[in-house]
């Protein structure tokens, strides 16, 4: 195209580049610029064409409108202003600036000196001032076209307390599919493949919940030392995909997937990190937000302007205390619903979204914009309700519509199942839903994301084979990853061959997920637990893309694999069955749902509810959980959950209740069939078993049900 001298006024609203029809309008924000340039490049990124200084400022929003310009246009910005970092100030128009309203990339970063706004090496350290050009290692905006047919997709909307959780890495998920194209492998356009759609319907997935997506940089120490970024937590653009998570390169692919999951009646969640960025601590590089308006864009150290508040641990922290940056961040939140029909969001560190300058507030703005938006309080929200700052363990503090993650169940039933003593009183709040951290301001126990693995940390498999964590791949001499797993390899350091420890390591494993399907709360599974993923002892693979985090397909198509998935299977059938064991409200026992018989009940081996003294033994591994909720036709579903984390088989006698009791589930002998039996008094449960049994009252008190 023909470019005119200089840009027309356009408008301050919206902020990004908008097209038109007749050309696009930019509109970027900076408080403390003094100018700010528009640059033009030509479609292999490589030369700019045309530079315009954009020719208004409202409300510190610098806009500017250029007619005949089409989507597809490549750009970038540089910002003019005081390059004083004592003061917080980092404007160098040398480096050219993403736009952080961009909805796409073109190109990748290409890591080099001449990205940092300082000169590296310098004896004045971040003081000092680069003056080379950083345009050709920087990838460029472009403008977009959202346009999609969407035709008549519905997000599925599924009721939380019917959720049932996969976490999955995009890029992991599918490499090692064979059966896929090696363009398609690591890619959404594998995730819209019907093979992979119907994996997650036959395990009873409800929601799959996906690892950044959003444009991220891959860190220069991990590359010089052969490891990259796989995580993908060092977010570059908030609006834009991650170009390598595109077959073709277009975001339509993002948007096909949705629509194909959805039409399986699957939901998408995005971790989503608003946290930080990609930019570090003040020695880290100037890509966007820092050059564009250090002071505003992070929270700086008040009495030392030079740095940066790193309560993420990762160099600095997004200052959502400014109105602009929280608009920045509810606008990227709204782009993902609306144009990508995202169903929720996984906040990454959600204590820091929190915190204002006084700290955690439930009440600060971040919540209250969120709540209130009548477009995002309608999706699904989830809170990783910690961050490493000051007073940054927030779990269960998050105001209602949040789920959170509750790191307390994961420990709670790893240390159960490893023979830990005195845990079955945690263990009890953590089946029925952790009331005793959420049951507050009318939350429900789906807030609860129960989870026994996830993408920071072990494999279920490893929980069960290592006693400490392996990670010498990541480079750190094992410093990095949590030192304490709660889990054990019961007699053995990784894979074995003695078939003693492999039984009982079945064992605890099919234990395991059966209590994370059989509590109440939300589950929520690791990809890959499914059929036995490993990763061999490493608890911190964020830099590992490779086949140790990749799914092991080929594991999944043994006999072994498809066993332990057909379990899965099976317990999530279990749990949608059964409203008793996913339970919508809290239980406190203080309701019959027939005469003598309440909504929740705890008992021992011996058949007896359980005592202050059962409570606090330290050799009892064995316990019972009687639950009896109203069903969808007006009677009472009830089942009896019993666990025995003991080496030996256990007889256990079952409550004195007048009826009959059906095996629902045994998980120590998965194939077992079911039995009917009149008056059952006991069972026997299995060395690192659960059973789960369900109650058919007699004809006279099926028709006593108690009225809800």
């Amino acid at each position: 195209m023909r470019f005119p001298t200089r840009l027309m006024r356009g408008a301050s609203a919206p902020l990004g580049a908008t097209w038109d029809g007749q050309g696009v309008n930019f509109a970027v924000f900076s408080a403390n610029a003094q100018r700010i340039d528009l640059c033009v490049f030509d479609p292999s990124g490589r030369r700019e064409v045309a530079r315009f200084e954009l020719p208004e400022r409202t409300d510190e929003v610098w806009h500017g409108y250029l007619p005949d310009a089409r989507p597809g246009l490549l750009y970038g910005y540089r910002a003019y202003g005081p390059y004083e970092p004592l003061r917080g100030h980092r404007f160098n128009p040398h480096k050219l600036l993403i736009d952080p309203y961009a909805r796409a990339l073109h190109g990748t970063l290409s890591w080099s000196d001449s990205l940092f706004g300082y000169r590296v090496n310098s004896p004045r350290a971040d003081l000092s001032i680069d003056r080379r050009d950083s345009a050709p290692a920087m990838p460029k905006s472009v403008v977009a076209n959202d346009a999609f047919n969407w035709g008549d997709d519905r997000l599925p909307r599924v009721p939380w307390e019917r959720t049932v959780i996969m976490e999955a890495h995009l890029r992991g998920l599918s490499m090692r599919r064979g059966d896929l194209l090696s363009v398609e492998r690591g890619t959404f356009q594998a995730l819209s493949d019907p093979r992979l759609i119907d994996h997650l319907l036959r395990l009873g997935i409800t929601t799959l919940e996906l690892m950044p997506v959003h444009a991220f940089v891959r860190d220069r120490f991990l590359l010089e030392r052969g490891l990259t970024n796989y995580w993908g937590y060092n977010t570059l653009a908030f609006f834009a995909p991650h170009a390598g998570y595109l077959a073709e390169g277009s975001p339509h692919e993002i948007r096909t997937a949705v629509r194909r999951l959805h039409a399986a009646g699957i939901e998408v969640i995005l971790d989503v990190v608003y946290n930080h960025t990609c930019e570090g601590s003040e020695l880290g590089p100037t890509l966007c937000y820092r050059g564009l308006d250090n002071a505003v864009y992070y929270r700086l150290v008040p009495e030392d302007e030079r740095h940066l508040i790193n309560d993420t641990g990762c160099g600095n922290t997004l200052n959502l205390s400014h109105p602009r940056v929280l608009q920045m961040v509810m606008d990227s939140l709204r782009h993902w619903a609306l144009d990508y029909h995202i169903d929720g969001f996984r906040f990454d560190l959600c204590s820091t979204l929190g915190r204002e300058s006084y700290g955690f507030d439930p009440f600060c703005g971040f919540f209250d914009v969120l709540r209130q938006d009548p477009v995002l309080s309608t999706r699904k929200l989830i809170a990783e309700p910690w961050d490493p700052g000051p007073g940054g363990y927030q779990l269960g503090n998050h105001p209602p519509g949040f789920a959170e993650w509750n790191d307390r169940y994961r420990d709670t039933v790893r240390r159960f199942w490893r023979g830990d003593a005195l845990m079955r009183g945690d263990l009890a709040a953590r089946l029925s839903g952790s009331a005793d951290v959420f049951d507050r301001r009318g939350r429900h126990p789906w807030a609860s994301i129960n989870f026994i693995t996830s993408h920071d940390g072990f494999t279920l498999t490893d929980v069960v084979s290592y006693d400490r964590k392996h990670n010498d791949a990541n480079g750190e001499d094992g410093q990095d990853g949590h030192s304490e797993n709660f889990s054990t390899g019961w007699g053995a350091e990784g894979p074995t061959d003695d078939p003693a420890i492999r039984a009982v390591r079945d064992r605890v494993r099919r234990a395991m997920l059966a209590t994370l399907f059989l509590s109440q709360g939300t589950p929520m599974l690791l990809a890959g637990d499914e059929f036995g993923q490993t990763q061999g002892g490493n608890n911190n693979a964020y830099c590992q893309d490779n086949p140790t985090t990749w799914l092991d397909w080929p594991l999944a198509a043994t006999h072994a694999g498809h066993a332990l998935t057909a379990y899965v299977a099976r317990l999530a059938a279990l749990r949608a069955a059964h409203p008793s064991v996913r339970g919508r409200n809290y239980l406190y026992g203080k309701r019959e749902t027939r005469p003598g018989l309440l909504d929740i009940a705890w008992y021992g081996p011996e058949g007896h509810p359980m005592t202050p003294d059962a409570w606090n033994d330290d050799h009892g591994r064995i316990l019972g959980l009687l639950r009896s909720c109203a069903d969808d036709g007006g009677g009472a579903d009830t089942t009896y959950l019993l666990m025995n984390a003991g080496d030996a088989d256990a007889d256990c006698i079952l409550p004195p209740v007048p009826g009959k009791w059906t095996l629902l589930l045994d998980s120590t002998d998965p194939g077992r069939t079911a039995t009917l039996s009149d008056r059952l008094a006991h069972w026997t449960v299995g060395a690192h078993g659960v059973v789960l049994l369900g109650f058919t009252p007699d004809a006279r008190h099926a028709k006593e049900t108690v009225d809800a």
